[in-house]
């Protein structure tokens, strides 16, 4: 599966952002869906995931109650999705590149369980 991300930019504190990740190649409902995030200096880090079938959604503790994570399907044979992931009271902490990622099975939060990773979108947040 090929992921394309988008939606970062430059935004000020308590502001809200909508990222996008636009699935391709096939299988769409074959794979675990995820945003991880990466601060300069820092490790990857889980945000959020949702399970193959939408049902199941799980947050970092970092963002939990203000983070909003879905999926949908776009094409009939499955072979394309897009996953929103919908951060709002942004503070200057949530500053990173994130990253879009898919597993094929159920969900993980350890960046390494994930095989498949768009390039990433850069969020900055002023204070």
């Amino acid at each position: 599966v090929q992921l394309v991300e988008s939606g970062g930019g430059l935004v000020q504190s308590g502001d809200s952002l909508r990222l996008s990740c636009a699935a391709s190649g096939g299988g769409f409902s074959t794979y675990a869906m995820a945003w991880f995030r990466q601060a300069p200096g820092k490790e990857r880090e889980f945000v959020a995931a949702i399970s193959l079938n939408g049902q199941r959604t799980t947050y970092a503790d970092s963002v939990k109650g203000r983070c909003t994570i879905s999926r949908d399907s776009i094409s009939r044979d499955d072979a394309k999705g897009t996953v929103t992931l919908q951060l709002a009271s942004l503070k200057p902490e949530d500053t990173a590149v994130y990253f879009c990622a898919a597993r094929q099975g159920f969900i993980r939060l350890d960046a390494s369980q994930y095989d498949n990773w768009g390039q990433g979108t850069q969020v900055t947040v002023s204070s």
